[in-house]
């Protein structure tokens, strides 16, 4: 009794647990009531705003199709009269229009009525105009503007309006909350008195005491459900150290929690009895969902049985106490998990279940992959540039004199070309290291990008030649000079004029833009050509490192490094943007925009033009 009375005293001078959460609750949804509230009233005003300006958009469209009737077959100085008549009368009809100017072809005012009504035209907040058009059956002109001022009197009106009846709606809605609130709370505390009554009874050594279920809601009748089970355990286990037992199993639980690795714990029935917080992760899966469940029945979202087939062997394998854990993986919705199996032995030696430990190592496996495919495709790519050139300096070697001047001049031709494959190789795999360097920075300078455009496209008229392919340069005059490292870019553009040549059918055409960007910030360059075309899922992956379009149309090797090259340095190093436009079928446009005032970039440590890896030939 004075162990209550010192609980009751001290609840009387504090706030309990329960109030300060529900006060927390009224403050949150009071906020998020407040929230919504402003929010829509935003939205009212914004779509009455809107909605405003497009009736002022028609009423002045409609008053230049007025004008253009009025005024039409009138001589010039009777349209002044007809418009000022026109427009009085709608001035008169509605008190929002503030006023109306008439404008002819050349923007002269034929009539403004802020000289018949110059107050009102003061109270203009919206201005809009629309041309007066007259249209023949030759053709379309243009014969002067209308020009409409309105006051916003109406949407002023709506919009109070609209803000009152939300302010209303969501003080009852407010209202409401705190009432089930209260009542909620009401309910919960009469029957967690119940519970705490029933833990007392506990607690002062009276096992087995039993809650009454009746007419409580479904969680706390669990709940009930749960203590009395309780109860009834703790009744016939009242000779056991009740603390000791419970402290060990939280202990468990806290250190299987705490793991950083996914634990499922079984017992010798394959029943689910323990799973920490990173493995329900990692399966996608509630506790209550698994736990007392054989863990062979788990499946993923595709409904494989993920577990079935390793269980099975596991068992089939000899158990040995202090044997080594089996080790496989397991793929679950895209997730790769290795997966460790290791039995749980008593002091005795007896046979309890066992422990699988599930390690996500979905990155470690793309990575391997990704590395695997790289060096094949690299090596590859490489064997076949060094072979050629072995047989063909073999070749020459061996038999050099039998050949004529021609021949040999062919096959030293052919040397050539290669090395210039295989510089280009290894100079990608030089730059991707480079160029992702954190600290690297490249010098720049202000260029004009045609020269660019035009030194690299002098360097491929060769390659051109060979497959007959035409390469015209459409350039827009007078564009401003942008600050870049030329070399680099220099770099990026023969990438994608060097794709553009690799992908266009002989006898094709190559079209290069270089131009303003429509909103003006850009310089922008770009390159189409009429190959096969890049099909939709994979536009947006083609600037991907080591990614490549492999289907029937695109069968040309290479390391898969360019057209990532090219988005690093135009993205990274010179705040720009790289874009492709294709279909299939049709070509492909590869470009980039650089900026003409790019932000100041922090001072890092730069590499010096003399430094710079060295630009391939096309």
């Amino acid at each position: 009794m004075a162990g209550e009375e010192i609980q009751l005293k001290a609840e009387k001078k504090g706030i309990t647990a329960q109030t300060r959460l529900i006060i927390a609750g009224l403050i949150i949804s009071t906020f998020f009531i407040v929230l919504a509230a402003c929010f829509a009233t935003y939205s009212i005003g914004q779509n009455m705003n809107d909605a405003y300006k497009n009736f002022a958009q028609v009423l002045s469209k409609t008053l230049a199709i007025e004008g253009v009737e009025v005024t039409k077959e009138l001589p010039q100085l009777a349209k002044y009269d007809a418009l000022r008549t026109n427009s009085i009368s709608v001035l008169k009809s509605n008190d929002d229009i503030a006023f109306i100017i008439f404008k002819d072809a050349s923007s002269k005012v034929i009539y403004s009525s802020k000289d018949d009504y110059p107050e009102q035209a003061e109270r203009a907040r919206i201005t809009v105009s629309s041309p007066m058009v007259v249209k023949t059956l030759s053709e379309t002109q243009n014969v002067g503007s209308v020009t409409v001022g309105l006051s916003g009197t109406i949407m002023d009106k709506v919009t109070t309006t609209s803000r009152m009846s939300l302010a209303i709606v969501f003080v009852l809605v407010w209202l409401v909350v705190i009432g089930i609130v209260f009542m909620n709370s009401s309910i919960i505390t009469r029957e967690l008195r119940k519970l705490h009554q029933g833990v007392k009874k506990i607690s002062s050594g009276e096992f087995g005491y039993m809650l009454d279920s009746k007419d409580v809601d479904n969680e706390v009748k669990e709940l009930y459900s749960a203590f009395n089970d309780m109860s009834e355990k703790l009744s016939k286990y009242n000779e056991q150290t009740i603390e000791s037992l419970t402290f060990e199993r939280n202990k468990l639980e806290s250190v299987l929690m705490s793991i950083v690795n996914g634990v499922v714990v079984c017992d010798n029935h394959d029943k689910v009895i323990m799973v920490n917080n990173y493995a329900k992760r990692l399966l996608e899966v509630e506790e209550e969902d698994i736990i007392n469940t054989q863990i062979q029945q788990f499946c993923d979202s595709s409904g494989e049985f993920c577990f079935s087939d390793k269980i099975a062997k596991f068992k089939d394998t000899p158990l040995e106490e202090d044997g080594s854990p089996i080790s496989f993986n397991i793929e679950i919705d895209k997730k790769i998990l290795k997966c460790l199996i290791s039995p749980m032995f008593t002091r005795s030696g007896s046979y309890v279940g066992y422990i699988i430990i599930l390690i996500d190592v979905t990155k470690e496996v793309e990575m391997d992959n990704l590395r695997a495919n790289f060096i094949s495709n690299v090596s590859h790519e490489l064997r076949t540039p060094v072979t050629v050139l072995r047989s063909y300096i073999d070749t020459l070697y061996s038999f050099g004199n039998d050949f004529d001047f021609n021949t040999q001049r062919e096959f030293i031709g052919v040397m050539n070309q290669e090395i210039i494959r295989l510089n280009t190789m290894v100079n990608d795999i030089l730059d991707f290291s480079r160029y992702e360097a954190q600290n690297l920075h490249l010098e720049k300078t202000k260029q004009d990008i045609v020269e660019v455009v035009e030194d690299a496209v002098n360097q491929v008229q060769v390659l051109a030649k060979e497959h007959d392919l035409t390469i015209s340069i459409m350039k827009e005059p007078d564009l401003p000079e942008v600050p870049m490292n030329v070399e680099s870019i220099s770099r990026a553009f023969m990438n994608i004029l060097s794709n553009a040549i690799k992908y266009s059918p002989d006898g094709k055409r190559i079209k290069i833009r270089a131009e303003r960007s429509r909103d003006g910030e850009y310089v922008e360059v770009s390159v189409e050509d009429q190959g096969p075309g890049i099909p939709e899922k994979d536009q947006k992956k083609v600037f991907d490192r080591f990614y490549r379009v492999e289907n029937a149309t695109h069968t040309v090797k290479g390391t898969g490094l360019g057209l990532h090259l090219v988005k690093v340095t135009i993205e990274k190093h010179h705040q720009g943007q790289v874009f492709v436009n294709s279909k299939e079928g049709e070509g492909s446009t590869f470009g980039f925009r650089l900026p003409i005032k790019p932000k100041e970039e922090e001072p890092e440590e730069y590499i010096p033009k003399n430094q710079l890896p060295a630009e391939s030939e096309a």
